[in-house]
């Protein structure tokens, strides 16, 4: 790979490999979270951890061995809707702690699989989360975020071990915020529509977040929830079609960038790197909370963030296409698609100690190179 000498920054080291990228963020990670004893000797069961977020976090729970607090047990569960990861494979074959298991978050019981049963800690993630692919299966969305969520809430609410278990949410339950409500907090209650083509996922994600609530409230579990905002990096399949995803595809293909907007709706983007530590520090914490998770700086409009795209690409590739604009043959691809969006960390910076600080560009720079390095391995 032709990576330039700007790669260097802020006195990081020099990436020149997927391996630079995975070494380079597991520390950031490890020093952004500090303490990651409360792991030592757990059980952690993640659903729909062979999925984006999935991949990271697998990183750095198997990672934390190499720092004296390695998990007992690693439980991944997960549809693999597009087949079992090659990334997932490899790692079972190095890690006896690491299990894996097919599993359908609509439909099956998640206490006949391996170690689920003896969880100290558990993220419920599984769900579709790209709005191309859950318009194609919106009942499985919708299962996934309610009744799947439902099944495992009362797999655990007898247990005497769980810690603490994360439901996985997202900005979309904001909808399309007012002006006055950017950046948003937590306390917004959103302008959703409960009908047409995002719905299965924005209201489903609401109604999962009023089951954690109920069952938090009424039954003392140890619930957490977190809206992610924009996260994107390595682990995110060159077909996820979103966004990130679907401009680092133009760029390594040597396409045009293509934009299926105006360009003009803004989001702020979150590198994983960044997530991560926010999300278990939301896993940890003491008592029942919602918590946004993202990037409040650097609002950009879909139109700045391919030319940072093609920009970054250039640099690293010498990639020649440009910036199109083009509408999408699905006529509905922009119907109730939110104009701007941007969290206010407020309360994830003061109660959790939450501080991203990985920039956009630097993001894109990490997210390339990776997908650069890793180039024919399915993701």
């Amino acid at each position: 790979m032709n990576h330039s000498p700007s790669d260097k920054k802020n006195g990081r080291p020099l990436i020149r490999s997927a391996g630079d990228v995975l070494r380079q963020d597991l520390a950031h990670m490890y020093d952004k979270l500090g303490a990651a004893a409360e792991f030592h000797e757990r059980t952690v069961v993640m659903t729909g951890g062979a999925g984006f977020l999935g991949y990271y976090l697998t990183q750095f729970f198997l990672g934390l061995k190499t720092r004296g607090m390695g998990l007992r047990k690693l439980v991944i569960l997960d549809r693999f809707l597009f087949g079992e990861p090659e990334w997932l494979r490899e790692m079972r074959g190095q890690h006896a702690e690491l299990e894996a298991h097919a599993y359908d978050a609509a439909s099956d019981e998640p206490g006949a699989y391996g170690s689920v049963a003896a969880a100290d800690y558990v993220l419920h993630m599984a769900s579709i989360a790209s709005p191309t692919y859950y318009r194609q299966y919106p009942l499985e969305t919708i299962r996934a975020n309610v009744n799947g969520l439902e099944r495992l809430l009362d797999a655990y609410r007898h247990s005497d071990r769980l810690r603490g278990m994360l439901f996985f949410s997202s900005s979309e339950v904001y909808g399309n915020p007012s002006p006055d409500a950017i950046p948003t907090p937590e306390t917004y209650l959103g302008q959703v529509s409960c009908t047409g083509p995002r719905a299965c996922y924005d209201e489903s994600k609401r109604l999962g977040e009023t089951l954690c609530y109920v069952y938090a409230t009424s039954l003392g579990m140890p619930i957490r929830i977190v809206r992610p905002f924009n996260l994107f990096g390595p682990g995110m399949r060159r077909e996820d079609r979103r966004l990130p995803a679907d401009f680092a595809r133009n760029v390594l293909s040597g396409e045009d960038i293509v934009i299926h907007s105006d360009g003009r709706p803004t989001r702020t983007y979150c590198y994983i790197g960044d997530a991560i530590p926010g999300i278990l520090k939301a896993l940890t914490h003491h008592s029942f909370d919602t918590f946004n998770i993202g990037m409040d700086g650097e609002e950009l409009s879909v139109a700045r963030l391919a030319d940072i795209y093609a920009e970054v690409g250039r640099e690293l590739t010498g990639y020649r296409g440009v910036v199109v604009m083009s509408a999408a043959e699905d006529r509905e691809y922009l119907t109730d698609n939110p104009q701007r969006r941007c969290p206010d960390l407020t309360k994830a910076r003061t109660i959790l100690g939450y501080a991203p600080d990985i920039g956009v560009r630097d993001g894109v720079r990490r997210y390339l190179s990776f997908l650069l390095d890793t180039a024919g391995v399915r993701l």
